[in-house]
């Protein structure tokens, strides 16, 4: 019978040490944009959770949705574009 220690050295061939890499955090200033607009319209719908939501609160809804969808189009766009060049 096999034993898991065995078989350990190759499941962690590479240490982890906890840091993104250059690349990551290149990946993560490119979504900034929509991980902000997606935190805008949270903000939105967590203020209407516990009661009705008023014009005012449709409005922010409907504004941070737009804010939303035009970081994602521009997202794409970009990541679209720089596969064609």
């Amino acid at each position: 019978m096999k034993t898991i220690a065995a078989l350990q050295a190759a499941v962690t061939a590479a240490p982890f040490d906890g840091e993104p890499s250059d690349a990551e955090l290149d990946a993560i200033d490119r979504e900034l944009p929509v991980i902000l607009a997606d935190v805008d319209l949270l903000d939105a719908q967590i203020m209407t959770i516990d009661r009705t939501p008023t014009e005012l609160d449709q409005r922010r809804i409907r504004r941070a949705r737009r804010r939303v969808l035009a970081a994602r189009r521009d997202l794409a766009n970009t990541a679209t574009a720089g596969e064609v060049a």
